[in-house]
């Protein structure tokens, strides 16, 4: 099993879905925590900054908050775990994704775990501001997690204070819904609450703190269980701990796998290595997705790889404008460039590596399916790219033996001038003659240079003999590419404009991009500026390009 989609489907994900289901009221939802029934806690009820050991958690509360306000949220998601979107409106809605209140039933805690950062083992991580609530029953049966990020401490807070800035919660909460209106496997994000409060932060960790106006964000997923999660106990030597959280994860998100195994039977180590292989395929699918839309994680340590390989914790991420695979988003990264978008796949098969060596001990000795499965990744990975390449393409067919030099040559034309990598794809479905409407991605078309206009010419001429080869109709053709090719991405100068509105006290920049993102594969007539090139201005105005892991 994957979580492939094909272009159909994700254009029909990206649709509104407005009045597909009426949902429950708040107070009326089914909450429950798996995690907390099932795994060993941390018998330390002191919310203090500690080391954690034979443990997967400490229970913990939100730090309730001074003036709670609704900024935005998603009717979708609300649809998703069984809530009335009608609900998200009202005053208790915000009280409790805010921290301050809780439904019967949740049963607040933070996860412990560790984590390779940039290559380096970090020790003991964990929630350092996220605060799951408890599980909720959707209307398909299936738990969905709630988290709140920039709830208050946590004992793995370390030496932060565990809150968030409006500016960092706007980017998690728009690009979480943008990513899976993409359809691109992503954790969600219920919904983005302003506190009342100020925090204070230094943006580009400079010595110029100041304080900024506070927000939770509540994230929603099967599980936000990570790599690092098996890496601090494997760290430690502590098997049982590694064991219990692995059978927790694939009875709760991989019972397909269980067989005739059954929730309460001993689970074989043939299928852990069945659940290995699954993650690694997922991974693959995931960062094939996000080569496709151009987006750039930008923190691609351990603990931020889901073990459901879905996109989570959006810090300094981007998409590229021009494009470049070299760039990265991440400030922290940008002496290394480890996390590049042209890395990303190399990166995730060195974390998949991680996590391998963590699982050993569920082997019982037989550890070569693990390096198998690590070994495959690089092909299960060039299989789903070259998929997803011959969609925006819209070749019938990626054939790697026909079409490997064609798209090398295209990634080579590109990065010969500045050129927009969203709206070059998105205006190659028009293309029938000449490379004329491609000249619209250019960023400074004046200054492109003959032999990089030459070689587009060359490349153009080549595609429509290539596609012809295909027999379809343009309109078919056009058809496919504009499912793969989106026309609005989550720019980062896009979602500036909309912080700039809401720190001043207006929701409705956030609430009109959230729309726009809605559908991102549709023209929507009169909304064609949220599709335009980074303007100049942006070009090095903070928070438009690069990001910090404070931003």
């Amino acid at each position: 099993m994957t979580q492939e989609k094909t272009s159909e489907q994700r254009t029909a994900q990206s649709q509104d879905g407005q009045g597909a289901t009426t949902g429950r009221a708040l107070l009326d939802l089914e909450v429950a925590s798996r995690f907390t029934a099932d795994l060993p806690a941390d018998p330390e009820t002191r919310n203090s900054r500690r080391e954690v050991k034979g443990a997967l958690f400490s229970r913990v509360s939100p730090t309730p908050t001074a003036r709670p306000r609704l900024v935005a949220a998603s009717a979708e998601c609300a649809e998703l775990i069984g809530l009335d979107p009608a609900e998200c409106q009202t005053e208790d809605f915000a009280r409790v994704f805010s921290g301050n209140a809780l439904v019967p039933g949740m049963d607040p805690f933070a996860m412990t775990y560790g984590g390779h950062q940039f290559g380096h083992w970090a020790g003991q991580l964990g929630d350092g501001r996220a605060i799951n609530l408890g599980e909720v029953f959707g209307s398909d049966g299936r738990g969905w997690n709630l988290q709140l990020k920039g709830a208050g401490p946590t004992p793995y807070s370390r030496t932060a204070d565990g809150l968030a800035v409006l500016r960092s919660s706007v980017r998690e909460f728009l690009c979480s819904e943008a990513m899976h209106h993409l359809g691109v496997p992503t954790t969600r994000a219920l919904s983005l609450v302003e506190t009342g409060d100020r925090v204070m932060r230094d943006m580009f960790y400079d010595g110029n703190a100041k304080l900024e106006p506070g927000a939770v964000v509540c994230r929603v997923a099967r599980s936000f269980v990570r790599f690092g999660s098996f890496e601090l106990p494997a760290s430690r030597g502590d098997v049982g701990l590694i064991k219990s959280l692995a059978d927790h994860v694939i009875r709760t998100c991989y019972p397909e796998l269980l067989g005739t195994t059954g929730e309460g039977g001993e689970i074989a180590p043939d299928v852990y290595l069945s659940w290995f292989r699954e993650i690694c395929t997922r991974t693959a699918t995931m960062v094939a997705h996000w080569t496709r839309v151009g987006f750039v994680h930008g923190v691609m340590n351990t603990d931020n790889m889901s073990i459901l390989g879905e996109t989570i914790d959006y810090g300094p991420y981007g998409w590229l404008e021009d494009y470049d695979p070299n760039w990265t988003p991440n400030t922290t990264d940008a002496g290394g460039r480890r996390y590049r978008f042209g890395h990303q796949s190399s990166v995730a098969h060195w974390n998949l590596t991680r996590l391998a060596s963590a699982l050993v001990p569920l082997m019982d000795g037989e550890i070569e399916g693990l390096q198998e499965a690590v070994d495959a990744y690089p092909k299960a990975y060039a299989d789903e790219w070259g998929r997803q390449l011959g969609e925006k393409l819209g070749l019938v067919r990626f054939d790697e033996g026909e079409d490997a030099g064609l798209a090398a040559e295209l990634f080579r034309v590109l990065e010969l001038a500045e050129t927009d990598m969203t709206i070059f794809f998105r205006a190659l479905g028009d293309v029938t003659e000449s490379a004329e409407p491609l000249h619209a991605a250019y960023y400074q078309p004046e200054k492109v240079s003959a032999e990089a206009r030459g070689a587009l010419d060359a490349w153009v001429a080549a595609y429509l003999e290539r596609v012809a080869r295909d027999g379809r109709s343009r309109g078919a053709r056009r058809e496919q590419m504009n499912a793969a090719n989106p026309k609005y991405v989550l720019r980062n100068y896009l979602a500036q404009v909309a912080i700039d509105e809401a720190e001043k006290g207006s929701p409705d920049g956030v609430r009109e991009l959230l729309d726009v993102l809605r559908r991102p594969y549709d023209e929507q007539p009169g909304r064609e500026r949220f599709a335009e090139k980074r303007p100049e201005w942006a070009r090095h105005r903070p928070g438009c390009s690069m990001l910090s892991c404070s931003s």
